[in-house]
Protein backbone atom coordinates (compact mmCIF):
# COMPACT_ATOMS: atom_id res chain seq x y z
CA UNK A 1 0.00 0.00 0.00
CA UNK A 2 2.70 2.29 0.84
CA UNK A 3 4.50 1.71 -2.61
CA UNK A 4 1.09 2.03 -4.16
CA UNK A 5 0.69 5.73 -2.32
CA UNK A 6 -1.35 4.69 -0.08
CA UNK A 7 0.85 4.74 3.28
CA UNK A 8 -1.51 6.92 5.39
CA UNK A 9 -4.66 4.64 4.40
CA UNK A 10 -2.53 1.31 6.13
CA UNK A 11 -1.22 3.43 8.78
CA UNK A 12 -5.28 3.99 9.72
CA UNK A 13 -5.92 0.41 8.95
CA UNK A 14 -3.18 -0.97 10.79
CA UNK A 15 -4.25 1.49 14.21
CA UNK A 16 -8.36 0.94 13.82
CA UNK A 17 -7.49 -3.15 13.67
CA UNK A 18 -5.23 -3.01 16.73
CA UNK A 19 -7.24 -0.78 18.72
CA UNK A 20 -10.32 -3.36 17.94
CA UNK A 21 -8.46 -6.60 18.57
CA UNK A 22 -6.77 -5.13 22.15
CA UNK A 23 -10.08 -3.97 22.94
CA UNK A 24 -12.16 -7.23 22.34
CA UNK A 25 -9.37 -9.00 23.96
CA UNK A 26 -8.81 -7.08 27.01
CA UNK A 27 -12.71 -7.78 27.50
CA UNK A 28 -12.16 -11.17 26.93
CA UNK A 29 -9.39 -11.30 29.56
CA UNK A 30 -11.84 -9.73 32.41
CA UNK A 31 -14.48 -11.98 31.42
CA UNK A 32 -12.30 -15.11 31.64
CA UNK A 33 -9.48 -14.23 34.21
CA UNK A 34 -11.55 -13.78 37.59
CA UNK A 35 -13.17 -16.91 37.09
CA UNK A 36 -9.93 -18.44 36.13
CA UNK A 37 -8.08 -17.18 39.39
CA UNK A 38 -10.77 -18.48 41.15
CA UNK A 39 -10.56 -22.17 40.36
CA UNK A 40 -6.67 -21.51 40.47
CA UNK A 41 -6.90 -20.38 44.32
CA UNK A 42 -8.06 -24.24 45.17
CA UNK A 43 -4.62 -25.52 43.55
CA UNK A 44 -2.20 -26.87 45.64
CA UNK A 45 1.65 -26.66 45.29
CA UNK A 46 1.58 -30.44 43.54
CA UNK A 47 -1.25 -28.41 40.46
CA UNK A 48 1.00 -25.69 40.66
CA UNK A 49 4.53 -27.38 40.07
CA UNK A 50 3.02 -29.52 37.71
CA UNK A 51 1.53 -26.76 35.52
CA UNK A 52 4.78 -24.66 36.24
CA UNK A 53 7.02 -27.26 34.39
CA UNK A 54 4.66 -27.94 31.47
CA UNK A 55 4.71 -23.97 30.64
CA UNK A 56 8.50 -24.24 31.21
CA UNK A 57 8.76 -27.33 28.68
CA UNK A 58 5.70 -25.22 26.25
CA UNK A 59 7.29 -22.37 26.12
CA UNK A 60 10.47 -23.64 25.54
CA UNK A 61 9.20 -25.96 22.37
CA UNK A 62 6.98 -23.30 21.17
CA UNK A 63 8.74 -19.97 21.64
CA UNK A 64 11.67 -20.59 19.14
CA UNK A 65 13.26 -22.57 16.68
CA UNK A 66 14.96 -25.51 18.11
CA UNK A 67 13.40 -27.10 21.42
CA UNK A 68 16.51 -28.11 22.39
CA UNK A 69 18.05 -24.88 22.75
CA UNK A 70 14.78 -23.30 24.01
CA UNK A 71 15.50 -25.89 26.60
CA UNK A 72 19.24 -24.21 27.30
CA UNK A 73 17.67 -20.80 27.47
CA UNK A 74 15.45 -22.07 29.71
CA UNK A 75 17.86 -23.73 31.86
CA UNK A 76 19.87 -20.62 32.18
CA UNK A 77 16.74 -18.75 33.42
CA UNK A 78 16.86 -21.28 35.79
CA UNK A 79 20.04 -20.51 37.05
CA UNK A 80 20.11 -16.98 37.20
CA UNK A 81 16.35 -17.43 38.63
CA UNK A 82 18.11 -19.68 41.49
CA UNK A 83 20.49 -16.82 42.95
CA UNK A 84 20.68 -15.62 46.41
CA UNK A 85 19.56 -16.89 49.74
CA UNK A 86 18.23 -20.40 50.08
CA UNK A 87 14.81 -19.78 51.01
CA UNK A 88 14.67 -22.88 53.35
CA UNK A 89 18.47 -23.04 54.50
CA UNK A 90 19.67 -19.46 54.00
CA UNK A 91 22.80 -20.41 52.59
CA UNK A 92 23.74 -18.33 49.49
CA UNK A 93 23.84 -19.91 46.06
CA UNK A 94 25.94 -18.68 42.89
CA UNK A 95 26.47 -14.86 44.73
CA UNK A 96 30.78 -15.57 44.17
CA UNK A 97 30.87 -13.28 47.63
CA UNK A 98 28.85 -10.20 45.96
CA UNK A 99 26.62 -8.87 48.65
CA UNK A 100 24.52 -7.39 45.87
CA UNK A 101 23.41 -10.83 44.55
CA UNK A 102 22.21 -11.58 48.03
CA UNK A 103 18.61 -11.13 47.09
CA UNK A 104 18.69 -12.50 43.90
CA UNK A 105 19.82 -11.15 40.41
CA UNK A 106 17.83 -8.00 39.84
CA UNK A 107 15.20 -7.87 37.95
CA UNK A 108 15.18 -4.65 36.00
CA UNK A 109 18.81 -4.36 34.83
CA UNK A 110 18.32 -7.99 33.58
CA UNK A 111 15.16 -7.13 31.73
CA UNK A 112 16.89 -3.61 30.49
CA UNK A 113 19.86 -5.39 29.30
CA UNK A 114 18.25 -8.37 27.67
CA UNK A 115 15.66 -6.78 26.14
CA UNK A 116 16.45 -2.63 25.68
CA UNK A 117 20.31 -2.54 25.70
CA UNK A 118 20.53 -5.99 23.28
CA UNK A 119 18.00 -4.99 20.97
CA UNK A 120 19.82 -1.46 20.14
CA UNK A 121 23.00 -3.39 19.98
CA UNK A 122 21.44 -5.61 17.57
CA UNK A 123 19.80 -2.59 15.46
CA UNK A 124 23.68 -0.93 15.88
CA UNK A 125 25.07 -4.34 13.76
CA UNK A 126 22.34 -3.86 11.37
CA UNK A 127 22.77 -0.18 11.02
CA UNK A 128 26.30 -0.66 10.43
CA UNK A 129 25.69 -3.72 7.55
CA UNK A 130 22.86 -1.40 6.08
CA UNK A 131 23.13 2.08 5.97
CA UNK A 132 20.95 2.68 3.27
CA UNK A 133 17.35 2.27 4.80
CA UNK A 134 14.36 3.58 3.04
CA UNK A 135 12.21 5.87 4.68
CA UNK A 136 8.65 5.50 3.72
CA UNK A 137 6.53 9.23 3.53
CA UNK A 138 3.49 9.86 3.91
CA UNK A 139 0.91 10.56 0.57
CA UNK A 140 -1.06 14.09 0.54
CA UNK A 141 -4.31 13.37 -2.01
CA UNK A 142 -7.70 12.11 -1.34
CA UNK A 143 -7.15 8.29 -2.63
CA UNK A 144 -4.99 7.80 0.53
CA UNK A 145 -7.74 8.60 2.89
CA UNK A 146 -9.63 5.42 4.69
CA UNK A 147 -13.13 5.57 3.27
CA UNK A 148 -15.60 4.44 6.33
CA UNK A 149 -16.86 1.30 3.40
CA UNK A 150 -13.41 0.61 2.93
CA UNK A 151 -13.13 0.03 6.83
CA UNK A 152 -16.38 -1.53 6.86
CA UNK A 153 -14.65 -4.14 4.59
CA UNK A 154 -12.07 -5.04 6.77
CA UNK A 155 -13.96 -5.67 10.17
CA UNK A 156 -15.27 -9.37 9.19
CA UNK A 157 -11.15 -10.09 9.00
CA UNK A 158 -10.75 -8.10 11.92
CA UNK A 159 -13.28 -9.77 13.85
CA UNK A 160 -11.71 -13.26 13.18
CA UNK A 161 -8.07 -12.27 13.56
CA UNK A 162 -8.52 -11.24 17.02
CA UNK A 163 -10.07 -14.50 18.26
CA UNK A 164 -6.76 -16.39 16.33
CA UNK A 165 -4.88 -13.74 18.61
CA UNK A 166 -6.61 -14.43 21.87
CA UNK A 167 -6.24 -18.41 21.26
CA UNK A 168 -2.43 -17.61 20.86
CA UNK A 169 -2.07 -15.13 23.70
CA UNK A 170 -3.70 -17.60 26.04
CA UNK A 171 -1.31 -20.13 25.23
CA UNK A 172 2.54 -19.15 26.88
CA UNK A 173 5.17 -18.66 25.16
CA UNK A 174 4.21 -18.15 21.00
CA UNK A 175 4.12 -14.24 21.10
CA UNK A 176 2.13 -11.62 19.13
CA UNK A 177 4.70 -12.82 15.90
CA UNK A 178 3.06 -16.16 15.61
CA UNK A 179 -0.51 -14.68 16.42
CA UNK A 180 0.26 -12.67 13.08
CA UNK A 181 1.21 -14.74 11.02
CA UNK A 182 -1.33 -17.48 11.76
CA UNK A 183 -4.22 -14.49 11.25
CA UNK A 184 -2.72 -12.96 7.88
CA UNK A 185 -2.31 -16.75 6.96
CA UNK A 186 -6.26 -17.32 7.31
CA UNK A 187 -7.19 -14.11 6.12
CA UNK A 188 -5.39 -15.36 2.49
CA UNK A 189 -6.85 -18.58 2.80
CA UNK A 190 -10.48 -17.50 3.30
CA UNK A 191 -10.02 -14.61 0.81
CA UNK A 192 -11.82 -14.25 -2.48
CA UNK A 193 -8.77 -12.85 -3.95
CA UNK A 194 -5.54 -14.09 -2.24
CA UNK A 195 -3.31 -13.07 -4.88
CA UNK A 196 -3.95 -9.77 -3.58
CA UNK A 197 -2.49 -9.94 0.07
CA UNK A 198 1.18 -8.10 -0.22
CA UNK A 199 -0.05 -6.06 -3.04
CA UNK A 200 -2.02 -3.92 -1.15
CA UNK A 201 -5.03 -5.66 0.08
CA UNK A 202 -5.96 -3.66 3.75
CA UNK A 203 -7.20 -7.18 5.10
CA UNK A 204 -3.60 -7.87 5.21
CA UNK A 205 -2.54 -5.53 7.39
CA UNK A 206 -6.33 -5.75 9.21
CA UNK A 207 -5.21 -9.59 10.00
CA UNK A 208 -1.66 -9.31 11.19
CA UNK A 209 -2.48 -6.23 13.58
CA UNK A 210 -5.99 -7.08 14.75
CA UNK A 211 -4.08 -10.27 15.77
CA UNK A 212 -0.77 -9.03 17.57
CA UNK A 213 -2.70 -6.84 19.77
CA UNK A 214 -4.89 -9.66 20.97
CA UNK A 215 -2.33 -11.53 21.89
CA UNK A 216 -1.01 -9.26 24.50
CA UNK A 217 -4.51 -8.95 27.03
CA UNK A 218 -4.76 -12.48 26.51
CA UNK A 219 -1.15 -13.23 27.62
CA UNK A 220 -2.35 -12.15 30.81
CA UNK A 221 -5.24 -14.92 31.16
CA UNK A 222 -2.30 -17.37 32.56
CA UNK A 223 -0.95 -14.70 34.45
CA UNK A 224 -3.64 -13.93 36.63
CA UNK A 225 -5.03 -16.93 36.35
CA UNK A 226 -2.25 -18.81 37.56
CA UNK A 227 0.58 -16.74 37.62
CA UNK A 228 2.67 -17.69 34.52
CA UNK A 229 4.11 -15.07 32.35
CA UNK A 230 2.93 -15.98 28.78
CA UNK A 231 4.89 -12.85 26.80
CA UNK A 232 7.65 -10.81 27.25
CA UNK A 233 5.09 -8.24 27.98
CA UNK A 234 3.76 -10.25 31.02
CA UNK A 235 7.18 -11.00 32.17
CA UNK A 236 7.81 -7.18 32.61
CA UNK A 237 4.32 -6.73 34.16
CA UNK A 238 5.46 -9.14 36.73
CA UNK A 239 8.79 -7.60 37.29
CA UNK A 240 7.05 -4.24 38.09
CA UNK A 241 4.77 -5.94 40.63
CA UNK A 242 7.90 -7.46 42.35
CA UNK A 243 9.77 -4.32 42.79
CA UNK A 244 6.42 -3.28 44.45
CA UNK A 245 6.65 -6.17 46.58
CA UNK A 246 3.13 -7.87 44.80
CA UNK A 247 3.31 -11.67 43.93
CA UNK A 248 1.02 -11.75 40.52
CA UNK A 249 -1.20 -14.60 40.07
CA UNK A 250 -4.51 -16.06 41.53
CA UNK A 251 -3.83 -14.24 44.63
CA UNK A 252 -4.24 -10.89 43.39
CA UNK A 253 -7.68 -11.93 43.58
CA UNK A 254 -7.88 -12.69 46.79
CA UNK A 255 -5.07 -9.94 48.38
CA UNK A 256 -5.36 -6.94 46.00
CA UNK A 257 -8.61 -6.63 44.09
CA UNK A 258 -8.31 -3.27 43.68
CA UNK A 259 -5.20 -3.48 41.92
CA UNK A 260 -6.50 -6.02 39.74
CA UNK A 261 -9.71 -3.90 38.33
CA UNK A 262 -7.66 -0.95 38.50
CA UNK A 263 -4.96 -3.01 36.22
CA UNK A 264 -8.10 -3.87 33.78
CA UNK A 265 -9.81 -0.58 33.35
CA UNK A 266 -6.45 1.13 32.52
CA UNK A 267 -5.80 -1.38 30.08
CA UNK A 268 -9.65 -0.46 28.36
CA UNK A 269 -8.73 3.31 28.91
CA UNK A 270 -5.15 2.56 27.09
CA UNK A 271 -7.00 1.36 24.19
CA UNK A 272 -9.41 4.30 23.84
CA UNK A 273 -6.34 6.67 23.94
CA UNK A 274 -4.25 4.78 21.88
CA UNK A 275 -6.75 5.37 19.11
CA UNK A 276 -7.05 9.08 19.98
CA UNK A 277 -3.51 9.76 20.53
CA UNK A 278 -2.43 7.66 17.53
CA UNK A 279 -5.60 8.89 14.54
CA UNK A 280 -4.65 12.24 15.67
CA UNK A 281 -0.82 12.14 15.97
CA UNK A 282 -0.58 9.46 12.88
CA UNK A 283 1.42 12.72 10.89
CA UNK A 284 3.84 13.00 13.97
CA UNK A 285 4.55 9.93 14.88
CA UNK A 286 5.45 8.91 11.17
CA UNK A 287 8.43 11.78 10.85
CA UNK A 288 10.00 9.74 13.61
CA UNK A 289 10.82 6.85 10.53
CA UNK A 290 13.18 9.88 9.03
CA UNK A 291 15.34 10.27 12.31
CA UNK A 292 18.47 8.29 11.57
CA UNK A 293 19.49 5.40 13.68
CA UNK A 294 22.86 6.62 14.62
CA UNK A 295 20.59 9.21 16.54
CA UNK A 296 18.12 6.87 17.98
CA UNK A 297 20.47 4.17 18.80
CA UNK A 298 22.57 6.61 21.48
CA UNK A 299 19.44 8.23 23.05
CA UNK A 300 17.91 4.75 23.65
CA UNK A 301 20.88 3.67 25.39
CA UNK A 302 21.90 6.57 27.30
CA UNK A 303 18.04 6.42 28.69
CA UNK A 304 18.45 2.59 29.72
CA UNK A 305 21.50 3.52 31.58
CA UNK A 306 20.09 6.39 33.19
CA UNK A 307 17.16 4.24 34.14
CA UNK A 308 19.69 1.89 35.80
CA UNK A 309 21.31 5.03 37.76
CA UNK A 310 18.23 6.45 38.68
CA UNK A 311 16.74 3.32 40.84
CA UNK A 312 19.49 3.51 42.33
CA UNK A 313 21.80 0.39 41.45
CA UNK A 314 25.03 2.07 40.78
CA UNK A 315 27.92 0.95 39.40
CA UNK A 316 26.97 -3.01 40.40
CA UNK A 317 24.07 -1.93 38.22
CA UNK A 318 25.65 -0.56 34.91
CA UNK A 319 28.04 -3.59 34.86
CA UNK A 320 24.95 -5.83 35.13
CA UNK A 321 23.11 -4.06 32.41
CA UNK A 322 26.05 -4.56 30.39
CA UNK A 323 26.71 -7.84 31.17
CA UNK A 324 23.53 -8.92 30.26
CA UNK A 325 23.04 -6.63 27.12
CA UNK A 326 25.81 -8.69 25.96
CA UNK A 327 24.57 -11.98 27.19
CA UNK A 328 21.34 -10.82 25.14
CA UNK A 329 22.93 -9.65 21.93
CA UNK A 330 24.60 -13.64 21.91
CA UNK A 331 21.05 -15.09 22.56
CA UNK A 332 19.27 -13.08 19.76
CA UNK A 333 21.93 -13.75 17.06
CA UNK A 334 21.91 -17.25 17.84
CA UNK A 335 18.31 -17.76 17.75
CA UNK A 336 17.98 -18.75 21.65
CA UNK A 337 14.59 -17.78 22.90
CA UNK A 338 14.93 -14.92 25.30
CA UNK A 339 11.21 -15.23 25.77
CA UNK A 340 12.04 -18.82 27.30
CA UNK A 341 15.02 -17.25 29.47
CA UNK A 342 12.98 -14.52 30.88
CA UNK A 343 9.85 -16.21 31.51
CA UNK A 344 12.05 -18.96 33.27
CA UNK A 345 13.58 -16.47 35.41
CA UNK A 346 10.61 -14.97 36.45
CA UNK A 347 8.46 -18.42 37.46
CA UNK A 348 11.95 -20.32 38.87
CA UNK A 349 11.19 -18.85 42.41
CA UNK A 350 7.21 -19.66 42.55
CA UNK A 351 8.60 -22.96 40.59
CA UNK A 352 11.15 -23.93 43.71
CA UNK A 353 8.75 -22.70 46.20
CA UNK A 354 5.90 -25.32 45.07
CA UNK A 355 8.08 -27.94 44.73
CA UNK A 356 9.71 -28.00 47.87
CA UNK A 357 6.58 -27.94 49.41
CA UNK A 358 5.54 -30.83 47.66
CA UNK A 359 8.21 -33.05 47.98
CA UNK A 360 7.76 -32.10 52.25
CA UNK A 361 3.97 -32.66 51.73
CA UNK A 362 4.51 -36.10 50.28
CA UNK A 363 7.52 -37.41 52.43
CA UNK A 364 9.69 -37.88 49.14
CA UNK A 365 6.40 -40.31 47.93
CA UNK A 366 5.47 -39.73 44.50
CA UNK A 367 2.72 -42.13 44.33
CA UNK A 368 1.03 -39.05 45.47
CA UNK A 369 0.32 -38.30 42.26
CA UNK A 370 -2.38 -40.44 41.76
CA UNK A 371 -4.76 -38.57 44.31
CA UNK A 372 -3.99 -35.72 42.35
CA UNK A 373 -5.65 -35.99 39.36
CA UNK A 374 -4.94 -32.22 38.11
CA UNK A 375 -0.87 -32.83 38.71
CA UNK A 376 -0.86 -36.04 37.22
CA UNK A 377 -2.40 -34.78 34.13
CA UNK A 378 0.19 -31.89 33.70
CA UNK A 379 2.59 -34.00 34.58
CA UNK A 380 1.90 -37.03 31.49
CA UNK A 381 1.23 -33.84 29.09
CA UNK A 382 4.79 -32.55 30.06
CA UNK A 383 6.45 -36.13 29.37
CA UNK A 384 4.15 -36.09 26.16
CA UNK A 385 4.90 -32.89 25.28
CA UNK A 386 8.88 -33.33 25.71
CA UNK A 387 9.09 -36.53 23.76
CA UNK A 388 7.07 -35.03 21.12
CA UNK A 389 9.24 -31.96 20.58
CA UNK A 390 12.47 -34.03 20.96
CA UNK A 391 11.48 -36.26 18.75
CA UNK A 392 10.35 -33.31 15.91
CA UNK A 393 14.14 -31.55 16.58
CA UNK A 394 15.52 -34.75 16.03
CA UNK A 395 13.98 -35.50 12.48
CA UNK A 396 14.98 -32.19 11.47
CA UNK A 397 18.25 -32.54 12.52
CA UNK A 398 18.43 -35.65 10.72
CA UNK A 399 16.73 -34.07 7.55
CA UNK A 400 19.90 -31.12 7.55
CA UNK A 401 21.79 -33.55 8.21
CA UNK A 402 21.11 -36.11 5.12
CA UNK A 403 20.45 -32.66 2.77
CA UNK A 404 24.42 -31.53 3.52
CA UNK A 405 26.39 -32.06 0.86
CA UNK A 406 29.60 -34.36 1.87
CA UNK A 407 32.82 -32.80 3.35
Amino acid sequence: MASSGKPRKALKVGLLASVIGDLLATLLLIAVAIPFASVALRFGPYELAAILIFALVFIAGMAGGSFLKGLAAGGMGIILGTVGLDPETGAARLTFGYAELMEGVPILPLVIGTLALAEMFVQLDEYRRNKDASVIKLGHDKADDLSFQEFKGTLPTIFKSTGVGAFVGALPGLGPSVGAFMAYGLAKRSAKDPDSFGKGNPNGIAAAEASDNAVIPASYIPLFGLGIPGSVSAALLVGAFMIHGIQVGPLMLRDHPEMLFTLFSGMIVASLLMLAVGWYGLRIFAKVTSVPPHIVIPVVIFLCLAGIQVQGYGTFGLITVFAFAIFGYFLKKFDYSFVTFLVAFIVTPMLEMNLRQSVILSGGDIAILLDRPIALAFVVFTVLMALHLGWSSYRQWLRKRLKAPPA
